[in-house]
């Protein structure tokens, strides 16, 4: 006889309800159903969340790699133009870096300056030039983890909403660095 058999519908069914509970507790198990043939369910069946309604989730817009490679690579090309030795960095809208591009004689401390540069650009969803002068009303927006309040850094948007940083260090002075930033930014528009 087997071990199914041996127990009572009912047994089975409380057993069954305990297991599901458990997993919507748990929000995972691997497991395999059977209808009441004993025909194994398809194990690609899609698991919907229980409770979750759609007006519940909500979508998001990110940048692809290539479009970051891109527009790191269109200002760096724009600093090369200018004979400038610069890094770019090209963070998502949650902050991660996606790509940086060290230019030929960039200086060492521009790499973690362009990634802060982008990372506070798309934070605040404006160029950093903007928010440097912020600093005047609110100097303790500098302390904020991450974050450089200096020229060269731009957001990238998309639908009036920010989808990455470009953020640009090395040049001479801010302007130059957030004119490279923008080439970038501009470059992705196209």
């Amino acid at each position: 006889m087997k071990h199914s058999e041996k127990l009572s519908r009912r047994a089975r069914v409380l057993t069954g309800a305990a297991l599901l509970a458990a997993v919507a507790a748990t929000g995972t198990v691997a497991a395999h159903a059977a209808d009441s043939t004993g025909a194994a369910a398809p194990a690609s069946a899609p698991a919907t969340a229980s409770g979750a309604a759609q007006d519940n989730l909500t979508h998001s817009t990110h940048l692809t790699i290539d479009a970051a490679v891109e527009g790191a690579r269109a200002a760096l090309d724009a600093a090369e133009k200018d004979g400038r030795r610069v890094t770019v960095a090209v963070v998502d809208r949650n902050g991660n870096t996606l790509v940086t591009l060290r230019g030929d004689g960039a200086g060492p401390q521009s790499y973690e300056s362009a990634e802060k540069k982008a990372y506070t650009a798309v934070a605040w969803n404006a160029p950093t030039s903007e928010l440097a002068e912020r600093l005047a009303q609110t100097p303790n927006l500098k302390d904020i983890p991450g974050t450089l309040f200096l020229a060269g850094g731009a957001p990238v948007t998309a639908k009036g909403a920010p989808v990455a940083g470009i953020g640009v260090a090395g040049a001479p002075s801010g302007d130059l660095d957030e004119k490279y930033a923008r080439a970038g930014v501009a470059a992705l528009a196209r």
